[in-house]
């Protein structure tokens, strides 16, 4: 058990949750959205600046555990220059791997976000790197929070 949750929170992992490279608000931003999993009190606010239908760039502010954070930190990484429809695309492949553990049609955008596969062991942790996700696809949509 103890060897699973160190995959779980492997290295990788720990460094995006603990040192996030997104992990703050942009300057210049013309969408944003909340997310927050009641359950575990992770919250998650996502920032988009685009440019044109692509996103130039996006941050976030976060509230919780380390996958959550990590899984922010890792998309506004993955999402840096996408078209918004590519984006929707990329957020099903997350959530297909979360609760899998398998990434077959994952592209190389998303490789990165690979670590985070582990939790489809862990059904309870899957809205940790699904939550950054679905707050961003609500941010896209006009929404300010999620509604679900």
């Amino acid at each position: 058990m103890f060897d699973d949750l160190r995959d779980l929170y492997s290295a990788e992992i720990r460094a995006h949750g603990r040192s996030p490279s997104y992990g703050k608000r942009p300057a210049v931003f013309d969408a944003t959205a909340k997310g927050d999993n009641p359950m575990c009190g992770d919250r998650v606010q996502v920032f988009v600046r685009r440019d044109g239908d692509a996103v130039a760039e996006a941050g976030f502010e976060a509230r919780g555990c380390e996958i959550t954070v990590a899984s922010a930190d890792l998309m506004c990484a993955a999402v840096q220059g996408q078209p918004t429809h590519h984006i929707r695309a990329m957020s099903d492949q997350v959530a297909e791997m979360a609760r899998t553990g398998l990434c077959d049609a994952c592209e190389a955008a998303l490789q990165r976000m690979r670590p985070l596969s582990a939790v489809h062991q862990y059904p309870s942790r899957l809205k940790c790197v699904t939550l950054p996700w679905l707050a961003l696809v609500a941010a896209l949509d006009g929404d300010k929070e999620l509604d679900r």
